[in-house]
């Protein structure tokens, strides 16, 4: 079964158990992903990844709504927004522990360094050298922000 039938199937067993929270997250969340099927000039069936991908731009529109709303002081809907995101994490990967992630990062850094780039230059190469080990698994602020201070640029 595929990400997204799985995500199908789920949302009529939400309706039928009438979890409206869960229905209408599934619903966003299958929309979003017919939306990115006929963007382009061609549709296409999405792989699982590009299933994870769309739902991880819909997990930070949550997160980041979530703060505007606690900022706005707003927290009926920041925790609308909360619960919605904990729907959408049942169906992401596991997040990267710290320390994977800051092994990772120092083994790009050590790299980067080696081949000769320094500084606020650095910050590209390594960049460049660990999103592709953490995709899916890490969000790229975090991970930014773990370059940034491995390297001494915070």
């Amino acid at each position: 079964m595929t990400l997204k039938e799985r995500l199908h199937s789920d949302l009529t067993d939400g309706m039928r158990a009438r979890d409206e929270l869960r229905t209408a997250t599934l619903r966003m969340a299958l929309t979003a992903l017919t939306n990115e099927e006929v963007a382009g000039k061609v549709a296409r069936e999405l792989s699982d990844d590009e299933v994870v991908a769309v739902l991880q731009r819909e997990a930070k529109k949550r997160r980041e709504s979530a703060q505007a709303y606690d900022d706005a002081k707003r927290p009926e809907l920041a925790e609308r927004e909360r619960a919605e995101l904990g729907v959408l994490e049942t169906y992401l990967p596991a997040a990267m522990a710290d320390e994977d992630l800051t092994a990772i990062v120092t083994t790009a850094v050590a790299q980067a360094r080696a081949e000769g780039a320094e500084g606020p230059r650095a910050m590209g190469a390594v960049m460049k050298l660990v999103t592709p080990q953490v995709a899916g698994q890490a969000e790229g602020g975090r991970v930014a922000a773990e370059v940034r201070q491995q390297l001494g640029l915070s």
